[in-house]
């Protein structure tokens, strides 16, 4: 009977710490900030060239982790009116913003992808194919606030 009992608290122990172990890696390991270029933090696709092209940005926080391409996340504020982004650069159509880990509070997946379906929020595609089969996206507000992650291709996402 004690062999038993043993047996699985032994089991349930290890179920906790593998938990924690999981919950501690996706949450918080291998994030670490990320170092811009002044001037290249934020890219948009020109619809006039095809190509990216820096965009005015403040107040940038932005995390990343080489474990993964779609672990990138960044909160920023640009004084570029949304009128003259949607004039000037491409947009992305199926953007869906990804969770952030709970610590990184600027980011709101939840709040941005509302934001994106009410039309608040107009989505850009900052740069395709940074990583193979990934895309990075950007979302800006009407008041300046923006927020960009890297997203699986929708072509590959079907």
């Amino acid at each position: 009977m004690n062999a038993g009992r043993i047996a699985v608290g032994f089991t349930l122990l290890t179920a906790a710490l593998g938990g924690a172990l999981l919950w501690y890696t996706a949450e918080f390991a291998f994030y670490d900030p990320v170092v811009f270029v002044e001037g290249q933090e934020m890219r948009l696709v020109s619809l006039a060239t095809g190509q990216p092209e820096p965009l005015a940005v403040g107040e940038i926080d932005a995390i990343d982790a080489a474990s993964s391409p779609i672990k990138f996340r960044a909160c920023f504020t640009t004084p570029t009116p949304l009128a003259d982004l949607v004039e000037t650069f491409q947009p992305y159509p199926r953007a869906q913003p990804l969770i952030a880990p709970r610590w990184f509070d600027c980011f709101d997946a939840g709040d941005i992808g509302r934001a994106l379906q009410s039309g608040e929020a107009r989505a850009f595609l900052s740069q395709a194919g940074i990583h193979t089969g990934v895309n990075r996206v950007v979302a800006v507000f009407a008041d300046g606030r923006g927020y960009a992650w890297q997203q699986l291709d929708s072509a590959l996402a079907e």
